[in-house]
């Protein structure tokens, strides 16, 4: 079993993980892009990730999922990752964080 405060650290470390993988398409980390609706690492170091696509038809898809998986699945503390894929609520660029919004020159 896995304390609350090593749940923390592993959850923030996930997030530092997926803020080094980017959209093939948008050169924004998947993370600030608004990818990511959720985390949640349980006692026994599962990781359930739920996550979208800028649009349901990415070609990237797959080597995507595949990237967050492989990559969180290296974290110290992780016994098995689950990414769930959810188009609902369907990505839209209000969810990309302000500082990207910033760098993609859309503010």
């Amino acid at each position: 079993m896995t304390t609350p405060e090593e749940i923390t650290r592993i959850e923030q470390e996930i997030v530092l993980t997926l803020k080094n993988i980017y959209d093939p398409e948008i050169p924004v980390n998947i993370y600030d892009l608004g990818l990511v609706y959720e985390i949640d690492v349980e006692p026994d170091g599962v990781a359930n990730i739920r996550m979208t696509l800028t649009a349901p038809n990415c070609p990237m898809a797959d080597q995507l999922l595949e990237e967050v998986h492989d990559n969180v699945a290296k974290i110290k503390g992780i016994t098995s990752v689950n990414v769930i894929l959810t188009f609902e609520p369907p990505w839209d660029k209000s969810m990309i964080s302000e500082e990207s919004l910033l760098e993609l020159g859309l503010l």
